[in-house]
């Protein structure tokens, strides 16, 4: 397992600066890896991280932990809440946590040479004890894990806007199959405002296409 310091470093190489919320991210990682018994970061998919806001938390559970968005182990549920729940795939085990309300006046005490507040969070959090730090609690998921994690290789299309929908995230409604957009409304909505590549470039082939 990497330090603290070294997680510390590849949150910052990665966000290009490091921040309090980076270290509240790197030490919430690591004290999930702890309550759940596992070694982190993971280079399987074992753990599955479940943040409630996005931004620079993200950025350090992923250092801490090896969850990652593209592998399918990180999601976001936007909450607005910088809490994170993680999961062990194999038992289901499932461990919420989030800083204590009191961390930003507390962090003060474990930085008494900090020069400003932020200062302060950055240095505090670095040093404060876990259990000033975070509150956490075990959890059960409301969505199945196998809901979540999905099959590999199921396709579907809707029957509506023709879309493919991949990981059986589709909707049926009477004896249509619609993707959740369709279905429910979408985040989305058409514009009419004309857009146009700056520069044209020829299409590429779409032989073999069908085989993707």
């Amino acid at each position: 397992m990497r330090s603290l310091e070294e997680m510390l470093q590849a949150s910052a190489a990665h966000h290009r600066h490091l921040c309090p919320r980076q270290v509240l991210g790197v030490r919430m990682g690591l004290l999930a890896g702890r309550l759940l018994g596992l070694d982190l970061p993971r280079p399987d998919k074992r753990l599955l991280a479940i943040v409630e806001t996005d931004g620079c938390v993200v950025d350090g559970i992923v250092a801490a932990t090896g969850c990652e968005v593209g592998r399918r182990t990180l999601r976001v549920e936007d909450l607005g809440k910088v809490a994170a729940t993680f999961v062990d795939t194999c038992d289901e085990r499932a461990v919420r946590l989030a800083p204590r309300p009191d961390v930003r006046q507390l962090a003060y005490a474990y930085a008494p040479e900090a020069r400003n507040k932020w200062e302060a969070q950055l240095l505090g959090y670095q040093r404060m004890p876990d259990e000033a730090l975070f509150s956490w609690q075990p959890v059960a998921l409301v969505t199945p894990l196998r809901a979540l994690i999905s099959r590999p290789g199921v396709r579907a299309h809707c029957q509506a806007c023709g879309e493919e929908i991949i990981n059986e995230r589709e909707v049926r409604l009477g004896d249509r199959i619609l993707c959740r957009s369709c279905a429910y409304g979408a985040y989305y909505m058409p514009s009419f405002t004309p857009l146009s590549l700056p520069v044209s470039f020829p299409l590429p082939s779409l032989a073999g296409a069908e085989g993707r």
